[in-house]
């Protein structure tokens, strides 16, 4: 595993350091952090056109981050990604997330949504990246709670049409040798284990589907997270270290009453401030040979953001697993003896 790293787009703000790249890799590298998460619709963090087309802008790209003694860990296109798949209920909450000419036109935006992934993967090739974090956007997603009942078909259908739209999107990754990780996030057609598998057969288990894995997430949905581990660790590429708490009110429960996060019963904290075992999961994630970056995404609606920050960098160093080259007791090891064996066993 390596880290710890930070994702830069809870930080990024009008004032320095937050609103240039080089005042926030600075500042990132100033805290400990030894990784960077880059929102590609940030121009003020990357130009992604550019870095899918140029090879020596993405090389003084990472000299950039070399000089303050940091690497990129993976580009995101979460707003992009999102916007692969908008179902009409959201297109004005959504429409925010596309450049003004795309507004207001749906069709639009989406290929521009879809080209804009395309790019992420290119640009992450040039940057001799092989992972990327992203959503999946949501079709079904007004239809998460079984009343009215769904018609037969309607899920089917829905995950065939998000297949579609991804495939060919997948295909790219695959060109460029990189794995799309989907975080798994309520309001996405992906959200948790089930809806994964269910894209994963639509999409014939395409070797570039793979998991951003959030336990925030699972909490928040009352799943077991460390078990979810033990399933799906194969396809577990990228990592998002982030806190929550479910606490149970008489009042409220997991879908929140519309209530702001601070009156939610289930809400997002700094890392230490709620009840997630990281302890446990990095033991699971070095027992399956995790190889990728542990990320800080910090979204606290109690904490200072660089409160959150200054305390994230040590926390995830102080829970990451360096696994030994040899078992304890190899001290106590006999070679092997066919002979030995057989009368240890009697025979």
């Amino acid at each position: 595993m390596k880290g710890p790293a930070i994702f830069l787009a809870q930080f990024l703000g009008d004032k320095a350091p937050f609103n240039t790249l080089d005042g926030i890799l600075e500042w990132a590298a100033s805290l400990g952090y030894k990784g960077v998460q880059v929102p590609t619709w940030d121009s003020r963090v990357i130009d992604l056109k550019l870095a899918a087309q140029s090879q020596s802008y993405c090389d003084e790209y990472l000299a950039k981050f070399a000089q303050y003694g940091l690497q990129i860990t993976e580009l995101s296109t979460h707003l992009q990604g999102q916007l692969v798949a908008v179902h009409p209920a959201y297109d004005l909450m959504f429409d925010g997330f596309a450049p003004e000419a795309q507004r207001g036109n749906p069709a639009a935006r989406t290929q521009w949504a879809v080209e804009q992934v395309k790019l992420a993967a290119q640009a992450s090739r040039n940057l001799g990246l092989t992972t990327h974090a992203t959503f999946s956007g949501a079709l079904l997603w007004h239809t998460f709670y079984p009343w009215p009942q769904r018609p037969a078909g309607l899920v089917e259908a829905g995950f065939n049409e998000l297949a579609k739209r991804w495939k060919p999107i997948l295909d790219v990754f695959d060109e460029c040798g990189v794995d799309a990780c989907f975080e798994l996030h309520p309001g996405e057609d992906l959200h948790d284990g089930v809806t994964f598998e269910r894209f994963l057969a639509a999409v014939d288990n395409h070797p570039r589907a793979n998991i951003l894995y959030d336990p925030s997430h699972l909490v928040l949905q009352q799943m077991d997270y460390l078990g979810f581990i033990d399933i799906y660790h194969e396809r577990i590429k990228a990592f998002h270290v982030k806190d929550a708490e479910y606490k149970q009110d008489p009042r409220s429960g997991v879908y929140g009453g519309y209530q702001s996060w601070v009156d939610r019963p289930g809400r997002f904290r700094s890392l230490g401030d709620g009840q997630i075992d990281f302890g446990g999961i990095f033991s699971r994630l070095a027992k399956y040979d995790y190889q990728g970056w542990a990320v800080l995404e910090w979204e606290c609606c109690l904490k200072h953001p660089e409160d959150g920050a200054r305390e994230g960098a040590p926390f995830i160093q102080q829970h990451m697993i360096r696994k030994p080259e040899r078992a304890f007791d190899d001290f106590a090891a006999v070679a092997a003896d066919e002979n030995l064996n057989n009368k240890i066993l009697g025979l």
